[in-house]
């Protein structure tokens, strides 16, 4: 495990308890929001009070099942980013970054396909997961012919880890698909959603997530299950077995209750024999590269480093 941008922890820390602050004079939601509080929490973009700004460059798309994708294709394509959005699985859409999306297309050289998967309450498990299944597969069928590269690449944020990982699962225990997908890129994922030690202790601290918003939106995704069943390897592939995954970039910061599903993944993926680099960001809270932060501007740089040179 390596402990990154300690250099910058004054900052990260002034940042996080700036925010713990500002939460604490925001009602706590319980329970499930209702049709019209859900409508208006989603205009906005995850981690702010306004709507994302969506830009021309971004084209909105229906492919195969379906499926719902916004694409970003620069001048020079040399792969092919498939981005699944975070959000809780309630939450997020495709165009909800695509400031974020554009750049890492112009400077990775990636086309970059973003799943507008179906959303809980109303889409609960397993359809967040089938969108994104369909995708894929999409991509291993498509993407030469459409982008001009099978340099296939997967990743996403918090939800959208979890996502990719599930994805890449099934692609490869439903349709034999290993290796399509040259390297996974996982910022703050959870997986396992029966809650790992510190998803369990880190209690109720107002910040993006804690131990109870993260137990309602595994309720909420997951209607019914207990603990047990969400131990399924289909729901937390922290169980799974990880053999015939691609290079993995893992990164999750030392204040994010998600921390443990980080590490423990990226021992197992080490153990199933994939080469797999590990991050951990000092003071980093859960989707810290929602906001202007220096550690948000080196992490997005680290990201389009890894995922322009991986897989090549």
């Amino acid at each position: 495990m390596t402990i990154t941008d300690e250099d910058c922890l004054a900052e990260t820390l002034a940042f996080n308890k700036q925010f713990e602050a500002a939460a604490a004079n925001r009602p706590v939601r319980e329970g499930t929001p209702d049709a019209a509080l859900l409508a208006a929490l989603r205009r906005n973009r995850l981690g702010g009070d306004s709507p994302p700004v969506r830009l021309p460059h971004g084209q909105d798309r229906v492919v195969e099942g379906g499926v719902k994708v916004r694409v970003f294709v620069p001048d020079q394509v040399d792969g092919v980013y498939l981005h699944i959005h975070g959000g809780g699985w309630v939450f997020g859409s495709a165009d909800g970054q695509d400031e974020r999306l554009w750049l890492l297309a112009e400077r990775a050289r990636l086309a970059v396909v973003s799943v507008d998967y179906r959303l809980a309450p109303e889409h609960p498990f397993p359809a967040g997961p089938d969108d994104c299944e369909a995708a894929a597969r999409w991509l291993v069928k498509h993407a030469a012919a459409e982008f001009g590269s099978r340099r296939l690449l997967i990743g996403g944020e918090s939800a959208g880890a979890h996502l990719s990982v599930v994805t890449l699962l099934r692609l490869r225990d439903r349709h034999g698909i290993t290796g399509a997908f040259r390297a996974a890129h996982l910022l703050f994922g959870p997986y396992d959603l029966s809650m790992t030690p510190s998803q369990r202790s880190f209690g109720s601290r107002r910040l993006l997530s804690n131990t109870d918003t993260l137990r309602r939106s595994y309720e909420l995704f997951t209607p019914g299950m207990g603990a047990e069943e969400r131990r399924d390897p289909e729901v937390s592939p922290l169980f799974a077995d990880l053999a015939g995954l691609p290079t993995a970039r893992i990164v999750v910061g030392t204040e994010d209750p998600l921390r443990d599903d980080s590490l423990f993944l990226a021992a197992r993926w080490r153990a199933a024999g994939a080469p797999v680099k590990l991050g951990v960001v000092a003071g980093a809270i859960h989707g810290f590269t929602l906001f202007p932060l220096t550690i948000t501007e080196r992490e997005l740089r680290r990201e389009r480093d890894f995922l322009s040179g991986t897989g090549r």
